[in-house]
């Protein structure tokens, strides 16, 4: 780090240093993430397989216990799914600080589109939710109606996702094309609130939350069917 060099005549609060520190952990922090961008692939694709062949085994054995072992594979790796994304999250938090960081120590105005905006890298992570935005005719930003998953959770005795993010708001409403603008920390109550409910995010809950709903499906069914003596699937 800046204050262990070794060098008696540099300072140890020279920022030339931390910057250095800071770049190699940024990047090393991105292969971290992507690296477990590729075990979320394979968890995913391991509930898939065991889902499925417990689902298959049970129409061929003709045993709905199979299709309760096909739902509670399915609930494991989304488990493991939520746990692992969990660990990933927190490395997104660094970024976000080393983003910050990097801002007030190397941020330099460069004009052009950019304009009087000092402007500083990386920003990686604080860019990667600008989605764009609708415009009038004058080229002003114009209210995106909003998606299904909003309306969802703006109904009566739904929790509603918490909106401190003083420095995310401030940004965008001085200017909705934020990508070039200072970057802001990850507020606590966000931090807590995505790692609370992570499990319901459709990149963690998929495929798994298919393989838990059909196996409980077939396995209510196949009982009430067996218990009816109407069907021979035996338990």
């Amino acid at each position: 780090m800046a204050g262990s060099t070794s060098d008696p005549d540099t300072p140890a609060s020279d920022p030339k240093l931390l910057r250095e520190d800071l770049s190699k952990e940024y990047y090393a922090i991105l292969d971290v993430v992507s690296n477990y961008d590729g075990w979320l692939l394979i968890v995913k694709g391991w509930s898939v397989t065991l889902s499925l062949a417990a689902l298959g085994l049970a129409f061929q054995q003709r045993h709905y216990a199979l299709f309760g072992l096909a739902a509670v594979t399915g609930a494991a790796f989304w488990l493991l799914d939520g746990l692992m994304k969990g660990y990933q999250y927190r490395y997104y938090v660094r970024m976000r600080e080393i983003e910050y960081t990097a801002y007030l120590i190397n941020r330099v105005t460069l004009g052009g589109l950019y304009g009087e905006k000092e402007i500083s890298a990386p920003r990686i992570d604080m860019t990667w939710n600008f989605e764009g935005f609708p415009v009038d005719e004058e080229f002003k930003k114009r209210q995106r109606p909003p998606t299904w998953r909003q309306s969802m959770r703006r109904k009566p005795g739904r929790p509603e996702r918490p909106k401190p993010r003083p420095a995310q708001q401030a940004m965008e409403s001085e200017d909705p094309d934020y990508r070039a603008s200072e970057p802001w920390r990850r507020e606590p109550e966000e931090i807590d609130w995505d790692l609370r409910h992570r499990f319901g995010w459709s990149n963690v809950m998929l495929p798994h939350v298919l393989a838990v709903v059909l196996g409980l499906l077939f396995f209510i069914v196949a009982a009430a069917l067996n218990a009816a003596n109407v069907d021979h699937l035996r338990l």
